[in-house]
């Protein structure tokens, strides 16, 4: 049967992380579908196609990723950097219910690329030093760990995978579309993971890649097409229900809603611009004694008097 924790909650749609647990099959994932949000988020920069559709995957795999997470406060960033390419930066982080994301890139550069490139065509060779980089900040001074892979496989989608293969060694699935149209930009995805078998959260030693129960889940996993995913009118809770409604149970919770959450104010680059020394913050001012910034996140600017 399929144990839908919350029954008598609405279905989830988009702008919202669904988890579900497997507990039989010692797995977990989460599905999200991402639509107003993301259309915010890139609204604030004039992103060529290519940029836009990268950038939207990254979104739906920091939704993902950072929805691991179990402590309000705690911060998942996604980063993806490189000299050789024409994308010099990729940042996004989810904090709490907060989603926010930015690239930094070469126009001229991206204007000569091929309608749909590559993970290599956007950030260059895999062997030429770039890297993807995902920094988990616990909540109450419990840390941080971070995984630093190479920007290696099909699509960033695949380079994230590699890296819960590689730094949690965790045996990890995830499905990615994204589909632009005149209404906007829509993007969802799903993360499917094998967890040690006992209660979630035990450490994840002695996992097998080749366990029977993973590979069933993968295989399952592994069916879902993009038009799935992206269906507006098919909740994720559907979509989960048709990968799995074999299993004996099937737990499913709904995260918060998710909205844009740029941290930028005239009160922080106050307190950030008052930790720098006198000297540092002269040579910051303009003649009318003024200190400009300009936020990546969202576009706006700030006059800073300091």
């Amino acid at each position: 049967m399929i144990d839908f924790a919350a029954t008598t909650m609405p279905e989830t749609f988009t702008d919202q992380v669904l988890g579900f647990t497997i507990p039989a099959r010692h797995a977990r994932g989460r599905v999200v579908r991402l639509d107003e949000v993301l259309d915010t988020i890139l609204s604030a920069h004039d992103y060529p196609a290519p940029i836009a559709r990268l950038l939207a995957e990254a979104l739906v795999l920091t939704a993902l990723a950072g929805s691991l997470l179990k402590d309000d406060g705690s911060q998942a960033t996604l980063q993806a950097q490189t000299e050789k390419g024409p994308i010099r930066l990729l940042v996004c982080d989810l904090r709490g219910d907060e989603l926010r994301g930015y690239v930094d890139f070469d126009p001229a550069r991206v204007a000569a690329l091929d309608a749909d490139p590559s993970l290599e065509d956007l950030f260059g060779p895999a062997d030429a030093g770039g890297y993807l980089a995902l920094t988990f900040d616990l909540a109450n001074g419990e840390g941080r760990y971070q995984g630093i892979v190479p920007l290696e496989g099909a699509g960033l989608s695949e380079a994230v995978e590699g890296y819960f293969t590689q730094s949690e060694q965790a045996p990890t699935l995830i499905r990615a579309a994204v589909e632009t149209g005149p209404a906007g930009t829509r993007a969802a995805g799903m993360l499917v993971q094998h967890l040690p078998e006992g209660e979630e959260g035990r450490e994840r030693l002695h996992t097998r890649f080749d366990h029977p129960e993973w590979d069933h889940v993968a295989a399952f996993a592994g069916s879902l097409r993009d038009e799935e995913l992206l269906d507006p009118a098919l909740s994720l809770d559907a979509i989960v229900w048709r990968l799995f409604h074999e299993e004996e149970q099937v737990r499913v919770f709904a995260g918060p809603p998710l909205a844009r959450g740029c941290r930028c104010s005239i009160a922080h680059y106050e307190e950030v611009i008052g930790r720098f020394p006198e000297q540092d913050r002269a040579n910051m001012r303009n003649e009318a004694g003024e200190i400009l910034v300009d936020c990546a996140f969202c576009s706006r600017s700030f006059t800073i008097v300091a």
